[in-house]
């Protein structure tokens, strides 16, 4: 019997009742429809990076999304690169390929762990890009309707850290199934303008500079490994879901009501964005905190939750919650946790 820890980069989470390897689009559908039709529960896993799943494990059908492929349509310098990838296309090797072919927008992605179908999922993000700015189409099994539809881009409802693949659900699981992703890249010789500022401090530029495409891989590299978001078997810090929470989107006047040196982002309408790490940092939460528990912080990153080796799905969610209660406690905000919590609650 598979457990899922095993499938997972946090490494917890109790076994699966009955574990599928869908290594092609139409293996994914069929195992899907299979399911479906025996009105079992499905869990849809690829690189396992944003998931937490409960120490009981899941009690239905998990999938791993396990297709490969990187197809080339066109490339040229007017109309630009249009690619389709496979669910199961481990994501940081589409990046590489785009910056070494000279295909701008996703090379502040680079060192994301995980499967490029879940990319538009949670609509990834880091250093100032998002996923959405780049995706055409995606193309995906509807469990409601029975068929196959191909979304475009517009249509997937892309937001921070959201999408309509993650709000539609079907049986408790994601309604769209997503077998194909359609990029859609400008070809040039230097990447979009740097956004960011610590990538920009990194890569000796000022924000809005363009540089090569690799000068910016290699930082953003640099700079994930620095806070344990490159995956490492070795390196306990890497063993977590990524980002436990997302950053708040805040009212103004509960922006307003912030320490001044709180950083503070615009957002859509009105609305303000500020740093999650910052909020738990200063509410007293530093790196490593729940050491020398089997759950702690990074001692890189105080945004990650890490497994030290020997963690529960509960001990992490405890370091979690604690976490969470103290940032309320001193400024009002109560994040949110970023991973799919499957099997598991943060009550």
């Amino acid at each position: 019997m598979t457990r899922l820890g095993e499938l997972t980069t946090l490494r917890v989470g109790g076994p699966a009742r009955r574990h599928v390897v869908a290594g092609s689009a139409d293996e994914l559908v069929a195992a899907v429809r299979e399911a479906d039709a025996a009105q079992e529960p499905v869990l849809l896993i690829g690189g396992g990076s944003n998931l937490v799943i409960g120490d009981a494990g899941f009690d239905g059908t998990v999938i791993q999304v396990a297709s490969r492929g990187i197809t080339v349509q066109n490339v040229d310098y007017c109309g630009g690169a249009e690619i389709t990838v496979e669910a199961g296309e481990p994501w940081d090797g589409v990046v590489e390929k785009a910056v070494t072919s000279g295909w701008i927008g996703v090379e502040a992605l680079s060192g994301i762990p995980g499967s490029t179908g879940a990319t538009p999922v949670q609509n990834v993000g880091a250093y100032g890009q998002e996923v959405s700015g780049t995706i055409a189409s995606v193309r995906t099994w509807d469990r409601a309707e029975q068929k196959i539809r191909t979304l475009a881009s517009a249509d997937c409802r892309f937001g921070y850290r959201d999408s309509l693949f993650k709000k539609e659900r079907f049986r408790g699981g994601p309604r769209f199934v997503v077998l194909k992703v359609s990029f859609q890249f400008v070809v040039a010789d230097y990447s979009e303008p740097v956004r960011y500022a610590e990538l920009a401090a990194r890569l000796g530029v000022e924000k809005g500079d363009r540089v090569a495409l690799a000068e910016v891989r290699s930082a953003v590299l640099e700079l994930r490994a620095g806070k344990g978001m490159v995956l490492d078997a070795a390196d306990h810090d890497t063993w977590s879901a990524g980002s436990f929470f997302t950053n708040p989107v805040l009212p103004a006047d509960q922006a307003d009501r912030l320490p001044s040196e709180a950083p503070r982002y615009p957002a859509a309408d009105g609305l303000v964005k500020t740093s999650a790490a910052w909020l738990i940092d200063h509410a007293g939460f530093a790196k490593g905190f729940g050491l020398p528990g089997p759950a702690s912080l990074s001692t890189k990153h105080t945004l990650a939750l890490t497994n030290r080796g020997a963690a529960t799905t509960d001990d992490v969610l405890d370091v979690a919650r604690q976490v969470r209660d103290g940032v309320e406690r001193a400024y009002g905000v109560r994040l949110v946790p970023e991973p799919e919590l499957i099997g598991c609650e943060l009550s």
